[in-house]
């Protein structure tokens, strides 16, 4: 589900730059209850003190306040190429959707969401487990020193396929995701009580968060699952962390079940939920005032701290044909204030 819509006004290189800052505020601001959300998946936190806070409270005291950002860095590198590679696999799939009159249905529409995250969470998966790998060791007796020295460590010691371990579950997790997102979609106006395209700023904000929160929730076991393989490896100590011993991804299904029941697939689903409220409510303010300087520069608005229009410019020119108008009216300007003999 789309959480902006596109602005005309705005370069693609400028539209990609807001959505790379915006994420990676609200992924810094959020980091602490990831690294909670990662941990109980993996296993790594247990005994009797449970739930996100205990998660982080545990990481505080044993590794100081600066390891409850531990990943995040990664994570932030890698939304600009994952943004970068999603963009242009949705403009591909949308192709492929659309029919002969140049309609999508709000179906393909979703699947070609879905299909372009799927993609971009491939093409980027190496990070994604360097991320896991940097969260579930301890900063006081680390494995990897950083994320370059993570990298040239697992390649060597577990080849490059150690990488893509899991990705499997990116697949499978999509499907769930999907039908999340048309559920969600086929019941807006329901649960509004009036059309879509009536809603309100904080009626999308809702939106998306809801949205967010049952994709996220049907699909987080495949996640869980992925994360368990993710960690794993017998060059780390106990193995990563991971409270059970697997084979491959059907037989982690099958020992977390038999270890700690159903709900075990669920480990940690308090702390995401938690994170998707400040995490979507950052990058939308974020996202809307990197837009307005954008805006601004461009010549669009007048300020940008508001949105007030600059009289006189046809705000439905692209920012190449604004440009270019622009450099016209002046360069005759220019000529008519020549002294004529």
């Amino acid at each position: 589900m789309a959480t902006w819509r596109r602005d005309g006004r705005l370069t693609g290189s400028q539209r990609l730059l807001c959505a790379g800052l915006a994420g990676s505020l609200s992924l810094s601001l959020t980091a602490p209850l990831e690294l909670a959300t990662v941990l109980a998946q993996v296993g790594v936190v247990r005994g009797r003190a449970r739930g996100p806070w205990a998660a982080g409270l545990r990481v505080w005291r044993t590794e100081g306040p600066r390891a409850l950002w531990k990943g995040n860095a990664v994570a932030c590198l890698r939304l600009f190429p994952c943004s970068a590679v999603q963009l242009t696999a949705y403009r591909k799939f949308v192709v492929l959707f659309t029919d002969d009159l140049g309609h999508i249905s709000q179906w393909h529409s979703i699947m070609a969401g879905s299909l372009a995250g799927m993609v971009s969470t491939i093409v980027t998966y190496p990070t994604d487990l360097i991320k896991t790998r940097l969260i579930v060791q301890n900063m006081l007796e680390p494995s990897y020193r950083g994320i370059f020295h993570a990298f040239s460590t697992i390649y060597q010691q577990e080849g490059f396929l150690a990488f893509y371990r899991g990705v499997s579950l990116t697949v499978l997790g999509a499907v769930p995701f999907s039908a999340g997102s048309l559920l969600v979609y086929m019941n807006l106006e329901k649960i509004w009580n009036g059309p879509r395209d009536r809603f309100s700023l904080f009626q999308n904000f809702a939106n998306v968060c809801l949205a967010a929160a049952v994709t996220q929730t049907l699909s987080f076991p495949f996640d869980t699952v992925k994360r368990k393989m993710q960690a794993q490896s017998p060059y780390l100590p106990h193995c990563g962390g991971v409270d059970v011993h697997f084979s491959g991804a059907v037989d982690c299904f099958r020992q977390v079940v038999k270890a700690q029941g159903v709900l075990g697939l669920w480990n940690g689903l308090a702390a995401n939920l938690l994170k998707i409220v400040p995490y979507f409510g950052v990058m939308f303010s974020t996202f809307e005032f990197c837009k307005r300087i954008c805006l601004y520069q461009n010549g669009y608005i007048m300020s940008p701290l508001s949105y007030k229009l600059t009289p006189g410019v046809d705000q439905s020119l692209k920012p190449q044909e604004l440009r270019e108008l622009k450099k016209f009216f002046k360069t005759g300007q220019l000529k008519s204030k020549k002294p004529t003999l």
